[in-house]
């Protein structure tokens, strides 16, 4: 099939299973298969595409477009992605930019970014202040594999180790974090049924990272309509200069502050 003809069936297959972007993702998939870019699609209109339908169908069935991808991007990096972390969002960006801005002072700041996943935040803050030391922990060890992939395909020098919050508490200049903060799958997107609950499920672990934590800085990602409750949270822990910061769509994500 060539790729226009391909492109047509995808969006159909994936409006029709209620896929929210189905022209953008059929784009990705062909792209991806014939080993380009979207906006290189243009150029490629007349081009075989093979293997579409068993990425097609994985997609149909609501699966991440990351994880049938296989890899997705983060800031400046391209990121291994499957079902052993979550897939990286656009929103987390701007946890690495909030964190990136409270460490420009310091001189090779210690960094502990707890509940590493995939790697993506430990990863971009390595990349982007190549003189910190970075670490990242997870209970999880799928995703501590996963995040070691990363770490290796991009050459950069984080460690990683399995452990909780309890890992604030060792003494850092920084803290980072984006803990699990949704109470019920119920409603929510099909596609987070692929992702891993140890992940996603969860409440009160950025008080506890917070209370636990000896550190400069903390700096949490938060869901919509937390952030004034996290913020209220660090204030009664004693951190000073609370600060919220939204998303590219304007949802109040990021929460920090100071010791």
């Amino acid at each position: 099939m060539r790729a226009r003809a391909a492109l047509r069936e995808a969006e159909r297959r994936l409006a029709a299973a209620g896929v929210p972007t189905p022209r953008a993702d059929a784009e990705w998939l062909v792209a991806h298969l014939l080993g380009t870019t979207r906006s290189g699609l243009v150029a490629r209109l007349d081009a075989e595409v093979d293997g579409l339908e068993l990425l097609l169908a994985r997609r149909e069935a609501r699966e991440p477009l990351a994880y049938v991808l296989g890899e997705w991007g983060f800031r400046r990096l391209t990121l291994k992605t499957d079902a052993r972390a979550l897939v990286p969002r656009p929103e987390t960006e701007v946890l690495v930019e909030r964190a990136l801005v409270l460490a420009a002072g310091l001189e090779r700041p210690r960094i502990l970014d707890v509940g590493v996943g995939s790697g993506a935040v430990a990863l971009a803050l390595k990349d982007e202040r190549p003189d910190a030391e970075v670490v990242g922990v997870d209970i999880s060890s799928q995703a501590l594999e996963l995040a070691r992939e990363n770490a290796e395909r991009l050459g950069l020098a984080v460690e990683l180790r399995q452990a909780g919050v309890e890992a604030a508490a060792e003494g850092w200049d920084l803290v980072v974090s984006n803990p699990p903060y949704v109470v019920s799958l119920d409603g929510l997107e099909p596609e987070l049924r692929y992702e891993p609950e140890v992940a996603l499920l969860g409440r009160g672990l950025h008080r506890e990272i917070a209370s636990r934590a000896r550190t400069r800085f903390v700096v949490f990602e938060v869901a919509d309509g937390q952030a004034r409750e996290v913020a209220a949270e660090l204030g009664r822990l004693g951190y000073r200069e609370v600060t919220v910061t939204s998303d590219l769509a304007g949802v109040e994500r990021v929460v920090e502050g100071s010791r």
